[in-house]
């Protein structure tokens, strides 16, 4: 089949995946429902992904993968999250949201512009015409999609089953992974992006490189935005005053799995510039807990 509306589907992915958000948008803004929000974003990529391939009609090989690969990815999230809101009964983002339209649509609007912009990889390669044979960076791609899936699936486990446990009640999570990262399904999820982008290069010419912003925004966003940053300051503020959790966080990486004997005895500049120890994490720490 031909393309449509667009030579590289941006139009029509944007067009859906603006459709497709405002119908949870109403869901949730006249049923007060927003148990469904995480799914209504994993799920999206996966129709981007599967819709693209299918209209292009190619189906070569790196595009048969690419889209598989997300799609395992959303479907796996996507079940995860679902359940796990289902499990927990709220989800306190939306305290604020529930009463102001203006804020669940501005909620909306970003995760439609965050579905969109994160896609563009896939998006692109999948309206290529380009097949060129499988080179190195398709297999470096794919190895960096299956680790980075692996961290962030185990990581997500492993919390929700801490967390599940009524002995661990008002403790922070720091088994498995979580010992050597603060954030390891962060990492998982950054790195298989990333290794999204890398598989998409064999096909991507001129202005197509411009998808990089792809996994970009999803660096800048957890690193910045909606995720390390409000997850770091929501545990400060709960724990910022027990001795533990105050050597657990100087002792363990906010992103990048390491050692924490490694870790903490690196220097705080090294941290801060190349393990993205950043003062915006620290904000809402006592003071003496930043020693």
């Amino acid at each position: 089949m031909g393309t449509v509306i667009d030579s590289h589907f941006l139009a029509l992915t944007a067009i859906v995946t603006i459709g497709y958000q405002f119908v949870f948008f109403v869901i949730t803004a006249l049923l007060k429902f927003d148990k469904v929000t995480d799914f209504a974003g994993s799920t999206n990529f996966i129709i981007l992904a599967i819709l693209t391939l299918v209209l292009k009609g190619a189906w070569y090989f790196r595009q048969v993968v690419l889209t598989c690969l997300v799609a395992v990815w959303g479907l796996r999230l996507a079940i995860f999250l679902l359940s796990r809101i289902l499990q927990w009964g709220e989800d306190r983002r939306f305290d604020e949201m529930r009463s102001s339209l203006g804020k669940l649509a501005v909620f909306w609007t970003f995760q439609a512009v965050w579905v969109w912009t994160v896609s563009l990889p896939v998006t692109v390669v999948n309206a290529s015409e380009r097949n060129p044979y499988l080179q190195t960076e398709d297999v470096v791609g794919w190895i960096m999609w299956c680790v980075g899936f692996i961290v962030e699936g185990t990581a997500d486990q492993q919390k929700l089953n801490f967390k599940s446990s009524p002995e661990n009640r008002g403790k922070w999570c720091a088994v498995g992974l979580w010992k050597y990262s603060r954030h390891p399904n962060y990492f998982g999820e950054i790195l298989l992006w990333w290794g999204i982008f890398v598989g998409s290069a064999p096909v991507l010419h001129g202005a197509e490189w411009l998808v990089i912003f792809g996994p970009i925004f999803l660096t800048l966003l957890l690193l910045f935005v909606s995720g390390l940053p409000l997850l770091e300051e929501s545990a400060d503020k709960k724990y910022g005053n027990v001795e533990a959790y105050r050597i657990y966080k100087r002792r363990t990486s906010p992103l990048i799995p390491l050692l924490p004997s490694v870790y903490g005895s690196l220097p705080l500049w090294f941290k801060t510039y190349f393990l993205f120890e950043l003062p915006l994490y620290n904000r809402n720490l006592p003071q003496e807990g930043l020693n």
